[in-house]
């Protein structure tokens, strides 16, 4: 069997992750856009069960799955809650080196729909539960600007 092209390609799916959430954001720095995957990958994380933490990494490509699963120490799962729940979340990761904008949550919901494909990242969320699709939802993109790259 051919390698994955995710693990072939990694460092290209991950420059183009951060690319995503850059663009979003309005931000040139790779840093930031790390930090901002990094805090709602964590916000959404203390959100799962051991099963569909380990169901949804399972369709991240290599580096954010790494990201997804990197520190995490299993513990019951967090209540849904709402956006400005979730931005407080992904801004108080590293506060004091925290960049990231109040379109952070929305910044990497985009990467990540672009790096899975909107279908496959919809049906994982519908394994979760209405609390993980309203986590990722975004509004005010087109299919196309939301379709996955074309590696």
């Amino acid at each position: 069997m051919p390698m994955p092209w995710t693990f072939r390609h990694g460092d290209r799916e991950w420059r183009r992750f951060l690319g995503d959430i850059r663009e979003v954001m309005g931000t040139p720095s790779d840093n930031v856009a790390y930090t901002t995957a990094e805090g709602a990958f964590r916000a959404f994380r203390a959100r799962l069960t051991v099963a569909e933490v380990a169901r949804f990494a399972q369709i991240l490509p290599a580096m954010p799955r790494a990201l997804f699963l990197e520190g995490w120490e299993p513990a019951p799962p967090r209540p849904w809650a709402d956006a400005t729940i979730y931005l407080a979340e992904i801004q108080a990761l590293r506060a004091d080196h925290n960049f990231a904008t109040d379109r952070a949550r929305e910044a990497v919901a985009v990467a990540l729909n672009r790096a899975v494909g909107p279908e496959r990242l919809a049906r994982a969320l519908d394994g979760i539960g209405p609390g993980a699709r309203a986590f990722w939802a975004v509004e005010g993109y087109s299919a196309a600007e939301l379709a996955a790259h074309g590696f």
